[in-house]
C-alpha cells in the first residue's frame, strides 16, 4: 500500500486529543459506575464504534493507494524556429516604444504559452545566425531574447531568404518524416521590407515540405523616422529615411504556404490569434511509455467512516446501568 502522505503534526495532535479527551471520558464513567456500584461495560461500545470511525477517518486524511494499474503517457509537442528581423528598420517607433522592443516583449509570452513545445531562435537582417538552437529551456530563450539588438547583425538591408532557408535546414534535419512536418512551423517576424532575391524559391521549398509558415508584421502604414545615436538615418542624398510596414510581401509568403498572417501596430495586436492558432496544430508524438499506477481509494475508508457515524447517531447506549 501506498500513502499520499506520511503521519504529520496535525494527524499526531488529532490523534493525542482523541485519546485523552476519551480516556478521561470512560475514566469518568468508570468512578461514577463505581461509586453506584453499577456496570459500566456499555460504555465500551461507544469506544469502540467511535474508535473504528476516528481511524477510519486519519486513513483516508492519509490518502490509501493500492491495487495495480496501467495507464500510457504520451508526449506530444511541436517544433518551431521564430525569425527575427534585426535590421536598422526594426528600431522605428512607430510602435512604442520601438518595433524590436515591443516584439521581445510579445516574445516572452509566446515562449510562455508553448512551454511544452521545442522552439529555437534565428536572427537576420542580410545574413542569418542561429541565435538559440531548439530547446525547451524557456529560460535561455528569455535569455536570448532579452539580448536582441540591432548590432548583432550586418546593416546591409533585409533578406527573408537565408533565415528562412536556414530554419527550413534545422527543421528537416530534426526529422526527414514528411508525414511528421507538419508538426514543424516557422515563424517570420518583420517590419515586411525585403530586398533579397531568393526568398521565392526558399518559400517554394518550404510549401513542398509540408512546413507551416506564419508570418508576423510589426509598424504601421504610416510608419517612422528610423532612430541612430547620431539623430535619425538619411539617404545619400541627405534626407531622412522613413519605414513603413509592408504587410503585402508577408502576406504573399504566409498564403503560398497555407500559414496566415498576423501583425502588431499602434491599435492592432494578433498575439493572441497566432498563439491559438498554433495551438491548433497537432504536434508531434515524440515519446510513449506504459506505466504502472496505484489509484488513491481514500473514498472506500470514507465511506465506511460515514456510515459508522450514521450509526452512532442513531443508536443510543447507557453507559451506566441504574
Amino acid at each position: 500500500m501506498i500513502w499520499f502522505r506520511s503521519i504529520g503534526t496535525l494527524e499526531i495532535i488529532l490523534i493525542l486529543l482523541f485519546a485523552g479527551l476519551y480516556l478521561a471520558y470512560v475514566y469518568r464513567i468508570i468512578r461514577i459506575a463505581k461509586s453506584l456500584r453499577t456496570s459500566y461495560n456499555k460504555v465500551f461500545y461507544k469506544v469502540l464504534i467511535r474508535s473504528l470511525y476516528f481511524i477510519l477517518l486519519i486513513v483516508a486524511l492519509l490518502g490509501p493507494s493500492f491495487g495495480e494499474n496501467t495507464r500510457e503517457v504520451k508526449s506530444v509537442g511541436k517544433d518551431m524556429f521564430i525569425c527575427v528581423d534585426l535590421s536598422e528598420s526594426m528600431n522605428a517607433n512607430d510602435v512604442q516604444p520601438t518595433r524590436l522592443e515591443k516584439i521581445k516583449f510579445e516574445l516572452k509570452n509566446l515562449v510562455d504559452a508553448f512551454n511544452s513545445d521545442r522552439i529555437g531562435i534565428i536572427i537576420f537582417s542580410s545574413e542569418a545566425f542561429v541565435q538559440c538552437p531548439l530547446t525547451y529551456d524557456q529560460n535561455a530563450l528569455n535569455l536570448f531574447i532579452e539580448t536582441l539588438n540591432t548590432n548583432l547583425v550586418p546593416k546591409a538591408g533585409t533578406d527573408f531568404g537565408p533565415p528562412l532557408e536556414m530554419a527550413l535546414k534545422k527543421l528537416q534535419e530534426d526529422d526527414d518524416n514528411p508525414l511528421q512536418q507538419k508538426s514543424k512551423i516557422i515563424l517570420l517576424i518583420s517590419d515586411g521590407e525585403d530586398f533579397g532575391d531568393q526568398t521565392e524559391n526558399v518559400v517554394n521549398d518550404i510549401q513542398n515540405s509540408n512546413i507551416k509558415l506564419f508570418t508576423l508584421g510589426v509598424g504601421t502604414a504610416t510608419g517612422s523616422r528610423i532612430q541612430t545615436r547620431a539623430g535619425f538615418k538619411t539617404d545619400r542624398e541627405g534626407r531622412e529615411v522613413v519605414t513603413k510596414l509592408n504587410s503585402k510581401t508577408l502576406k504573399s509568403i504566409a498564403i503560398k504556404t497555407e500559414g496566415k498572417y498576423y501583425e502588431i501596430n499602434e491599435s492592432q495586436n494578433d498575439l493572441t490569434r497566432l498563439i491559438n492558432t498554433i495551438n491548433q496544430i497537432e504536434g508531434e508524438l515524440r515519446d510513449a511509455r506504459v506505466m504502472d499506477v496505484s489509484a488513491n481509494k481514500y473514498y472506500y475508508f470514507l465511506a465506511v467512516a460515514f456510515l459508522l457515524i450514521a450509526f452512532d447517531l442513531i443508536t443510543s447506549v447507557k453507559p451506566i446501568k441504574v
